[in-house]
């Protein structure tokens, strides 16, 4: 849709802005519009369209809550947000199927891995969470192997980049403006106004709530915000089964994760348009960007590396990094993987057409790996600086957490 940024009265003054138009920033919109009616609201981002990056270039999963930390953000914010999630699908005659996950255990080595996420699923009230043994695998997902699994059948799979467009529809009716096609560059304080600049002037708001996914690190810290953490780019590449083969799985089947690392490991999901994928890889690289594997930008790169969190990563993790760099230069291994606890997929022809994606990590200066939502402030702006999976799953709770936030530290400076 086209820019409507000048439609806007006082030249270009708003009450509220939202910075970013991915699933996370639409529906903290639609939370401040419901709260704030008569305000007038303006969401911006840098692209012309919205859910243009992560929102739209995810595997679809609805997460249950199994494998986060009880306590943290993301385990009280994930449960409640896919029952939001179903919720405004179902107001809105979005499909969607609640076709399961399991987590599949295939040598006794991954037990404990598997135990931790049962004590963890149960402690966060995932709904319906049980333990498979060997024999019953095959009940849930004929085609899967292993010692033993874990059952999440409320994990279910939906188009997100669907659920965005129809949040930016339900805002527009409601008289909330848009500029897209323009990227916020910096953020300033200037009296009762945030000043939010892009490279045709700037526009003058009351308050703003940032939502910016890949470029968060940068506008908060032009805001006064402190520089760690770092978002560093990870780009996830997925492989496709050719459709016209039997399906080799019910709904989604995932390894046992390392428990060190904020990623979930190859598996196989299928999607809400029939599809089915393996993936995702999980490799750092030289472009926010990032569509394709070798794009560079050197403002990206010296980002990158000039962190000293990137380096203690580097230290810690290479022989992970290699892995990932064999699964995606290696169709054969990348299906190998999967094949551990599918091993039908050894035998599957695969797509030529592929997906990927980039996934924003915030890394701590002492080279953490953050694995919770961050949510700071700066004088008027909430910033969101770590939205990792399940961001798009917890979109609505999340937005009630910003919008809480938001109003309950006046503005200062």
């Amino acid at each position: 849709m086209s820019d409507d940024s000048a439609a806007g009265d006082d030249a270009g003054t708003y009450d509220v802005a939202v910075v970013g138009a991915g699933i996370v920033g639409l529906a903290v919109a639609r939370e401040m519009l419901s709260r704030c009616p008569a305000a007038r609201l303006i969401v911006i981002d840098k692209e012309h369209a919205v859910a243009r990056h992560q929102t739209g270039r995810n595997s679809g999963v609805i997460h249950g809550g199994i494998y986060y930390a009880p306590g943290s953000l993301k385990a009280r914010l994930c449960v409640e947000g896919a029952r939001l999630m179903y919720d405004y699908c179902d107001e809105h005659a979005i499909p969607y199927e609640r076709c399961g996950k399991l987590i599949v255990a295939v040598a006794d080595q991954e037990l404990a891995g598997l135990d931790e996420l049962e004590s963890r699923g149960h402690a966060n009230g995932v709904p319906g969470l049980r333990r498979v043994g060997a024999e019953e695998i095959s009940d849930v997902e004929p085609a899967a192997r292993g010692v033993s699994a874990l059952h999440a059948p409320n994990t279910g799979i939906v188009d997100y980049g669907l659920v965005a467009r129809t949040i930016e529809c339900e805002l527009r009716d409601k008289g909330v403006h848009f500029a897209l096609g323009r990227e916020i560059t910096a953020l300033r304080r200037t009296g009762a106004h945030t000043v939010l600049a892009h490279a045709d002037g700037e526009f003058r708001v009351g308050r703003v709530i940032c939502c910016a996914g890949l470029w968060s690190d940068r506008l908060a810290v032009s805001a006064g915000a402190a520089r760690d953490p770092r978002i560093l780019p990870f780009r996830g590449e997925y492989l496709h089964l050719a459709a016209d083969q039997e399906p080799v799985v019910r709904g989604m089947v995932y390894p046992v994760p390392d428990p060190a690392l904020p990623f979930l490991g190859v598996h196989i999901t299928k999607h809400i348009d029939g599809r089915v994928s393996l993936g995702p890889t999980a490799m750092l690289v030289g472009s926010r960007e990032g569509r394709h594997a070798l794009q560079v930008s050197a403002r990206d790169v010296a980002s990158t590396l000039a962190w000293p969190g990137t380096w203690k990563v580097a230290q810690r993790f290479w022989r992970v990094g290699l892995t990932e760099i064999h699964l995606a230069s290696s169709r054969r291994a990348f299906v190998r993987a999967c094949a551990k606890y599918v091993p039908a997929v050894a035998s599957m022809r695969l797509d030529e057409e592929t997906g990927s994606g980039v996934r924003a990590q915030a890394v701590a200066r002492d080279g953490t790996l953050v694995d919770d939502f961050v949510l700071s402030r700066t004088a008027g702006v909430v910033h969101v600086r770590n939205a990792p999976s399940p961001a798009a799953t917890s979109a609505f709770a999340l937005a009630r957490e910003l919008a809480d936030r938001f109003e309950q530290h006046p503005v200062t400076g």
